[in-house]
């Protein structure tokens, strides 16, 4: 591959998994809004050119025919079955719009660019919605839903729209055992789970832990709440605490420390909105 165009680039997750899969390529442009998420990129691949905002994309700067793979994980806010399902009614879902018309600029320029769009699991209205469009706008597509809990010890379900054939990958066993930051006993058991506000009949409401019995993370989140680790202490009382940032970059596929450079909140956002790395490797090894 020659250039590397990444959408929405977040902390370059795109970019480590190209190293990772053992990808060549000579160039990564990147567009990401996120000053935090940039300073990430701008430490680790000082090299990659930014280009800004999404939505100024007709004035840069690229030789488009240059362009031989595209990666896309356009906001998933409107599309979520945890917000609003608004679709693209919200502003933030009418970036699918300008991903299309993005890519279908690139694929006008070089007809062999690949390109890699993702987002969460949604409502089937929705997933139809963004297949037929994609198709409509990209030619023949594929969709593949892939729980990175294959790769990593994080329940973590995403479609992934290629134009490509992709694989599931083989399952690695990865348990929460195997990431955890602190010293345990080798037969603790760490089991995923939330802390959520249930109402009471009364009409007030409740943080309750809920657990998923499981020896893998809840999908983590911008929210610290939504996944959290769970175990039982010395005296077999069943506890919880929030995973640390390192225990956050190491269920995404990150290695250690890949954020350290950005305040602590910034990083549980960073990490909550990444790609996993290690799903991503796993769909680019599928490129001839």
């Amino acid at each position: 591959m020659k250039n590397i165009l990444s959408l929405f680039n977040g902390i370059s997750a795109m970019h480590l998994a190209l190293i990772e899969a053992n990808k060549t390529f000579d160039q990564v442009y990147y567009a990401e809004i996120d000053k935090h998420a940039n300073k990430v990129t701008e430490t680790r691949f000082p090299e990659d050119i930014a280009l800004g905002d999404v939505l100024n994309w007709k004035n840069w700067d690229i030789d488009w025919s240059s362009i031989d793979l595209i990666g896309a994980g356009f906001p998933c806010q409107s599309w979520s079955l945890a917000g609003k399902q608004l679709g693209d009614k919200d502003p933030r879902g009418q970036l699918f719009w300008t991903t299309l018309e993005i890519i279908a600029h690139a694929k006008k320029n070089n007809p062999n660019v690949k390109f890699v769009m993702e987002n969460v699991k949604m409502k089937k209205e929705f997933e139809d919605y963004i297949t037929e469009h994609t198709t409509a706008a990209l030619g023949q597509i594929t969709k593949a839903l892939i729980n990175s809990s294959l790769v990593s010890a994080q329940n973590r379900k995403r479609f992934y729209w290629t134009n490509f054939p992709v694989k599931q990958p083989k399952d690695r066993n990865i348990k929460l055992s195997d990431i955890v930051e602190a010293n345990f006993s080798k037969d603790s058991c760490f089991q995923g789970g939330a802390v959520r506000g249930r109402y009471n009949p009364d009409g007030s409401t409740t943080q309750r832990l809920e657990i998923n019995n499981q020896e893998k993370s809840n999908a983590l989140t911008t929210v610290q709440k939504d996944s959290v680790l769970v175990f039982k202490n010395k005296n077999q009382e069943v506890i919880f605490r929030n995973f640390t940032a390192l225990e956050r970059e190491r269920l995404q596929g990150f290695p250690d420390h890949w954020t350290a450079e950005i305040p602590k909140t910034q990083r549980r956002k960073a990490l909550g909105n990444a790609w996993n790395v290690d799903t991503i490797v796993e769909i680019l090894s599928c490129l001839d």
